[in-house]
C-alpha cells in the first residue's frame, strides 16, 4: 500500500548528506592530526610543509631572490595559514629542533609566522626552469639529511619548501600549507608517514 507520507524533499536529503560529509571530513582531519602528532612526539622524523597560499603559479619574469617584491608571495589567507601551523604546534608544545626553509620569500615568511626566522637552505628552493625538476645534487643534499634526521628519537625537524621539490623527494602531491611527515626507509628514500593539513 503506498505510504500517504510524502516524499523527502531533494534538498533535506542533500543537506542530511552534506552534514554527513562534513562530519566524515572532521573525523578524518581529526585522524590525520593525532597520527601526525603520535608520529612528530616519538620523533625521527621531518614535517616537510608545502609553503602557505601564495596566488599562481610561477613567480613573475626577472624575479630576484633577493628581492620579495619581485616574487610571488603569500596572501592574507596564506600568512593566517602559517600562524595557525605556528599555533597548532605552540598548543601541542611541540617544539623542532630545527627549521628550514627554502630561500624563496614564500617559504621563509611561512616558516617566520609559525616559528621565528628560520636556517635558509638553498637545496629546499623551487626548481628553475620548465619543467621545474630538482637538481640531482639537491636531492642527494635532501636525502641525506632527512636520513641524518630519521636516526634521532624524541627530535624532529621541520621543512619549508615547494611543491615540486616535495614531489621529486616524496613522489607525493600536496596543498599549500600541507606538511608531509617524513622518514628515510632502509634504502635511504624518503617514506610519507602520514599529512598533515591545518585549516587557517
Amino acid at each position: 500500500m503506498p505510504s500517504s507520507q510524502p516524499p523527502e524533499p531533494r534538498v533535506a536529503r542533500r543537506a542530511v548528506l552534506g552534514a554527513g560529509l562534513a562530519f566524515a571530513s572532521l573525523r578524518s582531519w581529526a585522524a590525520q592530526d593525532a597520527n601526525a602528532e603520535t608520529l612528530l612526539r616519538k620523533g625521527g622524523v621531518v614535517a616537510a610543509f608545502r609553503h602557505s597560499l601564495a596566488p599562481g603559479t610561477f613567480d613573475p619574469p626577472g624575479f630576484c631572490l633577493g628581492d620579495c617584491s619581485t616574487q610571488r608571495n603569500l596572501s592574507e589567507e596564506g600568512r593566517a595559514q602559517a600562524r595557525s601551523v605556528g599555533a597548532w604546534f605552540q598548543q601541542r608544545n611541540l617544539q623542532p629542533s630545527k627549521v628550514l626553509s627554502s630561500p624563496w620569500c614564500r617559504c621563509v615568511d611561512s616558516a617566520t609566522l609559525a616559528f621565528g626566522p628560520p636556517e635558509v637552505w638553498a637545496a629546499l628552493g623551487s626548481p628553475r626552469g620548465s619543467p621545474g625538476t630538482t637538481s640531482a645534487a639537491h636531492l642527494h643534499e635532501l636525502r641525506a639529511a632527512l636520513a641524518v634526521a630519521s636516526s634521532r628519537p624524541n627530535r624532529f625537524e621541520v621543512w619549508f619548501t615547494h611543491m615540486f621539490v616535495l614531489s621529486d623527494l616524496a613522489n607525493a602531491n600536496t596543498s599549500s600549507g600541507e606538511a608531509l611527515i617524513l622518514r628515510a626507509n632502509p634504502s635511504g628514500k624518503a617514506e610519507v608517514l602520514a599529512r598533515l593539513a591545518i585549516p587557517a
